[in-house]
């Protein structure tokens, strides 16, 4: 299955998408933070990054941004999570070259669904 990089600072949050994509079949590498999901990102190259929003240090936004500026990393697709739905965070979310946009909270099997669903649109397996 796919290697995904899953950057949360709220531990039980991180620890619950970990083992929900893990139950899935998937890889996961765990960042605590923004700078730290950008390092992660650099050195094992996943094949999916999920976002927090809002994290210290950087957020999910300039993650993403930071990501997409750099070749060697701008092909990974990046889908950012979010408690915060409205047209504007989305529209944020895209511009900084988001793929998807996925709204907290999820159910563990919705969370499966919509990574299966974008990994598939994505040629990705």
């Amino acid at each position: 299955m796919a290697h995904i990089l899953v950057a949360e600072d709220e531990r039980d949050i991180r620890d619950l998408i970990a083992f929900t994509l893990q139950f899935a079949g998937h890889k996961i590498t765990p960042a605590s933070n923004g700078e730290e999901a950008v390092e992660l990102a650099r050195s094992v190259n996943p094949d999916l990054i999920l976002t927090d929003v809002r994290m210290p240090k950087m957020t999910g936004y300039e993650v993403c941004a930071t990501l997409k500026a750099d070749a060697a990393t701008a092909h990974i697709p990046i889908v950012i999570l979010s408690a915060k739905g409205q047209d504007e965070e989305i529209d944020t979310g895209r511009s900084a070259g988001a793929t998807d946009y996925i709204l907290k909270p999820f159910a563990p099997d919705m969370l499966t669904k919509r990574v299966a669903e974008i990994l598939a649109r994505l040629g990705v397996s």
